[in-house]
């Protein structure tokens, strides 16, 4: 992405979001981990290997991966267009085809207005980041708004 000049880029991330994620993936390893210790301890009447115990930090560590997708999501734009990356994709687009940047009543995350009624979701920015999210989403409005200045 080329920034525009004068007109620096700018990048946000979810901030709760982020350390529920982090908190939670350790968590799930932390877990795992300690039922893999007292696995083998047991009395279950079945007998637990040392591979049944490395597989059960292996699950905690593939859960865990699973958890960390939800601290994926990035937005950064600058005066050329901006950049979503959500949990499972990054998209660019040019500040062309986004028709407005909205943040509807009620809405848990900000979107791209596209044209033929089409929206794509900015998981960055999050109601639940507050002043942050008012921050980012302010930002992004203004460099939406200077690109379609004549």
């Amino acid at each position: 992405m080329n920034a525009a000049v004068g007109e620096a880029a700018v990048v946000f991330r979810p901030r709760k979001v982020l350390v529920v994620a982090w908190a939670s993936a350790v968590l799930v390893v932390a877990l795992f981990t300690a039922i893999a210790v007292v696995l083998r301890n047991s009395p279950t009447g079945v007998y637990f290997r040392l591979a049944d115990q490395i597989a059960m930090v292996v699950m905690g560590l593939l859960l865990a991966g699973i958890v960390l997708l939800l601290a994926r999501p990035r937005v950064r734009a600058d005066g050329a267009g901006i950049e979503v990356r959500n949990i499972g994709s990054a998209r660019y687009l040019p500040w062309e085809v986004v028709l407005a940047v909205a943040f509807p009543d009620g809405a848990s995350w900000a979107r791209l207005e596209l044209a033929d009624d089409e929206y794509l979701p900015v998981l960055a920015i999050q109601a639940v980041d507050g002043l942050r999210a008012v921050d980012a989403i302010t930002k992004i409005r203004a460099l939406h708004a200077a690109s379609r200045a004549p």
